[in-house]
């Protein structure tokens, strides 16, 4: 108990003596506060920061695009640039632009914290059109891997950037719907790179098209973001007190303003961004909430489904299903699971569709391992795969996709949210690096029937880890959400 009191009453003298009045005023007069939030922020206007969050969601459309973009035209690159057949260097097409979305992703906190969210989503464009561009023009294996890292830098930086940002500029109502545009503009690239690489086996050279598309949505995404709002929680923790509020009136409207700051002002503005340790992440207060998001994003990528988008093609040919067909399904049962999540998110809650959405991962990898044995004649074994996996696809997209990335940045103290993000999305560009560079060896090797069992229990492993750790963030201001979780760190 003295602990907690110290701690709180640290938290306080690191406030400038006004900052410290205001905070006392603000308690003193707590009933009177909720009052008037319950009058003036029960319905904030959606419509102002729409807009603003469907720029940022470009990021996630060209996160998906890229890892789709490979795909369908992988034997016709291997082809053209001389490594047909070598699997390891097809899994490096793959996997190198993962090795540089951990780079990225690394340097997303500092990035962040450092020029601000809508900085960091120019810089964030700028590798992917250098990348896409040098592997648009390559002739060797080389070239084309090294456009792939530049891409993968771009990618790493985007999506904690676009969780970040979204989180703090999104009224508390409709946060759940606005993240999970995330999701639906990560699925929308994903199919977009399923159709445009569509003609790549009927027209030669065509894969290079595919790069040069991906240029365009990376240039809008670099001149939109001058015309949108900085988050308001970055200008504030940075003493732009001024700055935040015109920005807090783009996004929610005149009347909303005064609340919204005087919910700011619950945070500690003491805490300068540039005093957050390592340390501090990996131990001491601040260990379990990070060990949560590191866990959901590692048990996100262990679940399998990362492979599930790269290979496709190649697992639903074994299967006997034209590639081009099975991809287009893939697409549409990803994209599905998303709107429908789109819908619930903010009436179910975050845990709630978590848990849902692994238990269906569950029992979907177990018809894989059931269509993998050998009690199924050929084409009842077919369907039960394909089945399975679209199945597996729609359950993702359900709660497992779309949760992690909006949930952290809800749980994450402000002091250390960037640099949290930054940590958490790094173990799951590992994790998927290596997913993506062993899948097709580890299928070779140990056949379906037990890499799909693998990952049938990181899934239930994932059930049970969310049951016990996750908390539930449904229609709660980030300030709420951050003052309810300091006793508990």
């Amino acid at each position: 108990m003295w602990g907690r009191q110290r701690e709180a009453s640290s938290m306080y003298k690191r406030l400038p003596s006004r900052d410290c009045t205001n905070t006392v005023d603000l308690e003193e007069n707590s009933d009177l506060l909720q009052n008037v939030m319950s009058l003036e922020t029960s319905s904030p206007p959606w419509r102002l920061s729409f807009p603003h969050v469907l720029v940022a969601t470009i990021s996630s459309f060209l996160f998906g695009y890229h890892t789709g973009v490979v795909n369908e035209p992988l034997e016709s690159i291997s082809v053209d640039l001389g490594f047909s057949g070598n699997t390891l260097a097809e899994g490096l097409v793959v996997s190198t632009c993962l090795g540089g979305a951990l780079v990225g992703a690394l340097l997303s906190g500092w990035i962040a914290d450092g020029v601000g969210r809508r900085r960091a989503f120019q810089l964030c464009a700028l590798p992917m059109i250098v990348g896409a561009s040098m592997s648009a023009t390559s002739k060797s294996l080389a070239g084309m891997l090294l456009g792939r890292l530049f891409v993968g830098t771009g990618m790493g930086l985007g999506p904690p950037v676009a969780s970040l940002y979204v989180t703090e500029i999104s009224p508390a109502l409709v946060r759940g719907t606005y993240g999970s545009f995330i999701q639906i503009a990560t699925c929308l690239g994903l199919m977009g790179a399923l159709f445009i690489g569509i003609p790549v086996k009927e027209t030669a050279g065509w894969w290079r098209i595919c790069f040069w598309v991906s240029t365009i949505p990376a240039a809008v995404l670099a001149v939109a973001m001058v015309f949108c709002a900085e988050s308001p929680h970055w200008l504030y923790k940075r003493g732009r007190t001024e700055e935040a509020e015109a920005e807090f009136e783009k996004l929610l409207g005149g009347s909303h303003v005064k609340v919204a700051m005087a919910e700011l002002s619950k945070s500690d503005k003491g805490d300068d961004t540039d005093t957050v340790k390592l340390s501090e992440l990996f131990y001491g207060r601040h260990f379990r909430v990070v060990f949560i998001g590191s866990t959901l994003f590692a048990l996100q990528q262990l679940s399998g489904i990362n492979a599930v988008f790269y290979f496709s093609s190649t697992v639903f040919k074994s299967a006997g299903v034209p590639s081009n067909l099975a991809n287009v399904f893939v697409g549409i049962a990803n994209l599905t699971g998303s709107i429908i999540a789109m819908v619930l998110m903010d009436k179910l809650g975050r845990k709630a569709l978590l848990l849902w959405s692994f238990s269906g991962m569950v029992m979907s990898m177990i018809l894989q391992v059931t269509a993998a044995s050998s009690y199924f004649a050929n084409s009842g074994a077919m369907y039960l795969s394909v089945g399975g996996m679209l199945m597996f696809v729609f359950t993702f997209a359900l709660g497992a996709g779309p949760v992690p990335g909006l949930l952290l940045p809800e749980i994450f103290p402000s002091r250390i949210r960037a640099k949290a993000m930054a940590i958490c999305m790094s173990v799951h560009w590992v994790i998927n690096f290596f997913v993506g560079l062993l899948f097709l060896r580890l299928l070779e090797q140990l056949g379906p029937q037990l890499l799909y069992s693998i990952f049938s229990s990181f899934c239930l492993i994932a059930v049970v880890f969310v049951k016990r750790n996750v908390v539930e963030t449904k229609g709660k201001s980030l300030q709420e959400i951050e003052i309810a979780l300091l006793p508990q760190e």
